[in-house]
């Protein structure tokens, strides 16, 4: 199958952003400087053609294109995403295989990689279904059969665009509209591949189920879109799993991913990401949580030079809940991960747990951006944020901004932070006990996140331990 590839210059598009943070441009300026980048009403309509999405799709797209082009720069976009080098980014690249229900159909090449990352085995043992996406576009769906006789629907976002119009049509970018921040906009008008799921009444998944996303390029730009609907007394268990090989240029990743529990139903979204250091992460995530709701965010994100992840829960019903644990780690000069979650108190007796930890060494930033918001009416919402920092070096840096708006009196709202240095103490006693240097910084990073790897299934939390030992092994520790 021969490639589609549209290209723009992303530099560019980034530098007329942050320009425009500082009003030193005008409106139609911008413009012109975001046409002459490559992203036009004309690139907007060729990836919908390409698509064969109906009208209702492209209009959708084009009105997100005006909106990024009207919405101002968010403060939290850092000036240092100005002396990237990605130009020429491409923004949809349609991968050259046919998508599959069987591994075996794949080409070798590309099954190999899979098979690598362990995705073939992990499907058969322990995921109720999967979609797989390369590029730009789904390379593998399938959903056991257990799943579909219970009216389970799963299945890549662009398909559901077409055979479940309705749904799509009702919920798409709702939940996480375009008119939200510019980065959202910019994903409305560029969005392809993905998952859609809808679980039916009183339907609970025992197994997890998966979408996994690879960065198959540099300068490749990937824009999925998770659209994730637990009918009322459902319960799922979705696992999200990005990754990229090591490439000498950079990628762009602008995800989105958007929950919507029912009354009485129970989300769980775990995210292991592990793109590679030369990947511009941002990933807007936000959920819906009717009376009696739960949503349960988990995230462990490792990877990336720059990261901008906050998941969102607006807390619709009464007596909804949510919680969200984050672990973030930097491990090099010049490394920035922003992260922090927001949690809305929309209606009565409502409840949020924030839990976020951040590790950072060799010259890294870590940056906590939160936000609580009771809003009057809330009446008997409690709210808990814990924010803490590990620095192990004196390089690195760490950053919190917590922001809490409390409109209603009858509402407890607590937050906590800390910031912490590796104990010499602590390195000291697991020393006496004859355990290496190395082996002990493990041990007290490992543990310092403990709370929130207790949350992951056992085989995706094993993998988050590889993972960070062999992060820590730039600082000596054991890999």
């Amino acid at each position: 199958m021969q490639e589609d590839k549209i290209s723009l210059d992303l530099n560019e598009i980034i530098n007329a952003t942050i320009d425009a943070k500082y009003n030193k441009l005008s409106q139609l300026e911008f413009h012109r400087r975001i046409v002459e980048s490559g992203l036009s009403r004309s690139t907007i309509e060729e990836i919908s053609r390409i698509k064969k999405e109906p009208e209702w799709m492209l209009k959708l797209r084009l009105k997100s294109l005006e909106l990024f082009e009207k919405l101002p720069t968010p403060n939290w976009l850092p000036d240092v995403l100005s002396s990237l080098d990605i130009s020429a980014l491409e923004l949809y690249v349609k991968p050259g295989v046919d998508k599959v229900q069987n591994w075996d159909e794949l080409p070798a090449e590309i099954r190999r990689y899979y098979d690598e990352l362990g995705i073939p085995e992990s499907e058969k043992k322990f995921l109720g279904g999967l979609v797989a996406v390369l590029e730009s576009e789904p390379i593998y769906s399938n959903v056991k059969m257990e799943l579909q006789k219970k009216g389970v629907i799963m299945l890549p976002i662009d398909e559901a665009v077409n055979k479940y119009p309705d749904m799509m049509k009702e919920y798409f970018m709702k939940i996480f509209p375009a008119s939200d921040h510019k980065f959202a906009a910019l994903h409305g008008a560029l969005w392809s591949g993905g998952v859609f799921v809808y679980v039916p009444k009183n339907v609970k998944i025992t197994t997890p189920v998966e979408g996994f996303f690879v960065i198959g390029s540099e300068l490749e730009g990937q824009f999925e879109h998770t659209l994730l609907i637990a009918d009322e007394g459902s319960y799922i268990h979705f696992i999200e799993g990005c990754t990229a090989p090591q490439f000498k240029k950079f990628s762009f990743h602008d995800g989105m991913v958007e929950l919507y529990a029912k009354r009485n139903a129970y989300i769980k979204f775990t995210t292991i990401q592990n793109w590679s250091k030369n990947v511009i992460n941002f990933n807007n995530k936000r959920a819906w949580a009717d009376e009696n709701a739960t949503v349960e965010w988990v995230e462990g994100s490792l990877g990336s030079k720059y990261s901008f992840v906050y998941p969102s829960t607006i807390l619709r019903g009464k007596n909804a809940s949510s919680t969200s644990l984050v672990v973030t780690m930097t491990s090099g000069e010049g490394e920035w991960k922003d992260s922090g979650s927001k949690m809305i108190h929309a209606a009565p007796f409502t409840k949020s747990k924030v839990v976020n930890k951040n590790i950072g060494f060799n010259g890294g930033t870590n940056v906590y951006r939160g936000l609580i918001r009771v809003n009057k009416g809330a009446v008997g919402s409690k709210a808990f944020v814990k924010c803490d920092s590990l620095m192990l070096d004196d390089k690195t840096k760490a950053y919190t901004y917590p922001h809490n708006q409390v409109l209603e009196e009858d509402a407890d709202v607590a937050h906590e932070a800390h910031t912490f240095r590796m104990s010499e103490d602590q390195l000291f006693y697991l020393m006496t006990r004859g355990i290496d240097e190395k082996e002990a910084t493990s041990m007290l990073v490992l543990g310092f996140i403990d709370e929130i790897m207790k949350e992951l299934p056992f085989e995706y939390a094993t993998m988050l331990n590889k993972v960070i030992k062999l992060e820590l092994d730039k600082l000596g520790a054991v890999a």
